[in-house]
């Protein structure tokens, strides 16, 4: 009698989870978008570093991008905001439990134009957050207008030249405060993996712009945001790969082309030297770098900055242990006595 083989078992990660538990909903944006590709990167990175999915906090804005969260993590909590506004309610949020590991996922629209204010507040108060921005340069839900990252020259499918300069939103991050700022490309799958590891393991405020083709409206000839211009520009600082701390660390490499840093849970992001002066802890250099890139037409590309030393908000703050949303009435209300020690210290 013939037997029926069983279905193959679905390899696990080392928290007994499958790829399929990190999947979303079935995607409701244009074919070949690269937003697309950087959820299936995001779907990989928490996968492979055995990220519990019900402790994640997924938040966004208005936008394409903003409607990406649904289509990676399912099974964590999610919350779409108001345009430009998913800083301060991701605040909110990583304030209240601490412990949940914050990812926020915005657009060059939602950051860069209405989100500006609340973007350099989020980044100089270094919040634990790990805040992707997809950038394709126009607003897609609005048919295609420039944004703020639009490049001067840039050309719409109308034949528009875009005449304003660009905000260059990593270096903003950097001069604001982050703590982890890097640009890659949704076309770039062992960069961008490498990056969004990293940024899991990093306690501080993660700032990563990613720039995604826009496939209706701007992945066309005389487009900087292109696919076909991202290939012919990209400009990588450093090979970029990461060492989890639950691996061992055996990748030989040659001294002096290589900086090493260990990441807060002790994981090793490693940068491997392509421009060979280049410090990833140097700020001011960073800065200076971006600004020379764009001077002659090239996409930077890698971590620009990297800071594992300055105390997160949380540390600032001192809160508790335990998160503020997991303590009860008791610990919560002070007694009457306390308060009026407060009032006699105010007469």
């Amino acid at each position: 009698m013939a037997t029926t083989p069983s279905a193959p078992q679905q390899k696990t990660n080392r928290i007994g989870l499958t790829v399929l538990d990190y999947k979303g909903g079935k995607t409701t944006l244009c074919a070949g978008c690269g937003h697309n590709v950087i959820s299936e990167r995001i779907i990989d990175a928490m996968y492979e570093m055995g990220v519990n999915p019900q402790g994640v906090i997924k938040m966004s804005g208005i936008g394409c991008s903003s409607k990406t969260p649904a289509y990676f993590m399912s099974h964590s909590h999610s919350f779409n905001s108001v345009h430009g506004r998913m800083p301060s309610v991701t605040t909110g949020a990583v304030l209240a439990n601490h412990a949940m590991l914050a990812i926020g996922v915005s657009g060059d629209g939602d950051t860069a134009s209405i989100g500006m204010g609340q973007f350099i507040h989020l980044m100089r108060r270094n919040l634990p957050v790990i805040y992707i921005i997809e950038d394709n340069g126009v607003y897609g839900l609005t048919k295609g207008q420039f944004s703020a990252t639009a490049d001067i020259g840039s050309k719409l499918k109308t034949g528009v030249i875009n005449d304003l300069p660009a905000l260059d939103i990593c270096a903003l991050a950097i001069q604001s405060g982050a703590t982890f700022v890097g640009r890659s490309f949704s076309g770039d799958k062992r960069q961008l993996t490498a990056m969004l590891k990293a940024a899991i393991a990093h306690r501080g405020t993660v700032m990563l712009d990613i720039v995604s083709p826009c496939v209706t409206f701007n992945d066309h000839e005389g487009s900087t945001k292109s696919y076909q211009y991202m290939k012919e520009h990209d400009e990588p600082i450093h090979e970029v790969s990461f060492v989890p701390h639950f691996e061992n660390i055996d990748v030989e490499y040659d001294p002096g082309t290589t900086t090493d840093v260990t990441m807060h849970d002790g994981s090793h992001l490693r940068l491997r030297k392509l421009h060979e002066d280049y410090d990833p802890s140097d700020r001011i250099g960073a800065v200076h770098a971006l600004m020379e890139s764009h001077a002659k037409g090239e996409v930077l590309t890698g971590v620009f900055y990297l800071d594992t030393k300055k105390p997160s908000f949380i540390d600032l703050l001192n809160l508790t242990e335990n998160p503020l949303a997991t303590l009860g009435v008791k610990e919560l209300r002070p007694p009457k006595e306390a308060l009026q020690e407060v009032m006699e210290e105010l007469r």
